[in-house]
């Protein structure tokens, strides 16, 4: 009530609207495993926002107000709880609603020193371009990206992606290593907004697979992830990798499916009142009863496997890792984001954005919470800059060496 009294004496703005919004949504949804005072933050935050505005008046715009919502979902420490602008909120509405939008075809992240492309869509224009995952691109349209000395330059993922909608090429500048700096053009074209799963034969002479799972956000993740699950089998391969590296989540009902591969898969979760399950048996969906009471060793995979996770592995993948390594396979890599152990809701924002608010808290069984981060087997960090100038995987590296044993 206070935070309301001190908005209520600012003038009403557009700035003002989006952050009684936002933290409504807090107040009415939250269920995290943060400690802190929300409704004292509020308050202070609420002071701080009319401060801003002052100068302002009721034209105090949206950006104002995102910008003290995001300082205080900051100091209420929960990673899952945050705000996304209207561009953050499109690109999730598209894969949410399986759109064909404009796309070279291909996904970055940021890094130090660039745009690391992460995944690149078979038969995309980025592909027919010769683009490759794990190629960096330091520029766009005569831009820096990335970041420079641990600050963001001015194009991220997001910004990447505003510009392929516009529909027109985009100049960018290429490093690979063994190669020369370069400038690229890179058409775009209409593809869809999701991405899949994806398969690599590595080792000598293919004796290993990776399946890179960029995201869990599609409906048929865990069904495409079956499917290149099979085609390893059926290639008499024994060593699997699954890379959920700069994966940052998605549908719980596809990651508890996809990791259920490795056994049965049992998922709870708590809202303020009652709560839910999810289950995942061979690769699918799995029945509750049937999940519950199935043999532990059930499973579709039976070779040696691994799972690759860093710093920017999320949420629903932390999910699936957690679950893998709880069956015995190598988590490898770095620690994760460590927002595995709840789950979200988004409500829509007067500008266009969305807030998400954690809504449930995550158990493995009965009152034993899942953990917020998985912790890596064996550490093995990404370096980009030996990516990148020598064109070695320091992680995959790392995951094969694990998997050696059989390999032989």
């Amino acid at each position: 009530m206070a935070a309301a009294l001190v908005l209520g004496a600012a003038q009403a703005s557009p700035a003002t609207d989006l952050y009684t919004a936002a933290t409504r949504a807090v107040r009415d949804i939250y269920y995290g495993w943060s400690t802190q005072d929300f409704a004292a933050l509020d308050r202070r935050y609420a002071q701080v926002l009319a401060e801003r505005c002052a100068p302002q008046g009721e034209r105090c715009d949206y950006a104002t107000g995102r910008a003290v919502l995001s300082d205080l979902l900051g100091a209420f420490g929960d990673g899952h709880t945050y705000v996304r602008d209207p561009e953050g909120a499109a690109r999730l509405r598209e894969v949410e609603r399986d759109l064909a939008v404009q796309r070279s075809g291909v996904r970055v992240a940021r890094v130090e020193g660039g745009l690391l492309v992460v995944a690149v869509t078979p038969g995309s224009p980025a592909e027919r371009q010769g683009l490759r995952r794990f190629d960096l691109l330091t520029t766009v349209q005569g831009q820096a990206a990335g970041r420079r000395g641990g600050q963001e330059a001015p194009i991220g993922a997001t910004e990447f992606a505003s510009l392929e909608r516009r529909g027109e090429p985009l100049t960018v500048t290429l490093r690979r290593a063994g190669e020369p700096e370069r400038a690229v053009q890179l058409p775009v074209a209409p593809l869809q907004a999701r991405d899949e799963p994806s398969l690599e034969w590595v080792g000598a002479g293919g004796q290993a697979a990776v399946i890179q799972i960029p995201s869990f956000l599609p409906q048929n993740t865990a069904e495409l992830f079956l499917k290149q699950v099979r085609r390893v089998q059926a290639a008499g391969v024994r060593a699997l990798v699954v890379d959920l590296r700069f994966n940052s989540g998605g549908s719980l009902m596809q990651c508890v499916a996809a990791a259920s591969i490795f056994g049965p898969v049992v998922y709870n979760a708590n809202y303020r009142v009652g709560g839910f399950s999810f289950t995942g048996l061979n690769g699918g969906v799995g029945r509750y009863l049937e999940t519950v009471f199935a043999a532990p060793d059930q499973r579709v995979w039976t070779g040696a496997a691994a799972v690759l996770v860093g710093p920017d592995t999320a949420s629903c993948a932390e999910v699936f890792s957690h679950y893998a390594q709880s069956y015995g396979v190598k988590v490898v890599g770095e620690p994760t984001t460590g927002v595995g152990n709840s789950g979200v809701l988004l409500r829509n924002l007067p500008d266009g954005g969305v807030v998400a608010v954690t809504a449930f808290r995550a158990y493995a069984s009965g009152d034993r919470p899942l953990p917020a981060r998985v912790v890596p087997d064996l550490v093995a960090p990404l370096d980009i800059g030996l990516l990148t100038t020598t064109g070695r995987d320091s992680g995959l590296e790392a995951a094969l060496a694990a998997l050696s044993p059989a390999l032989k």
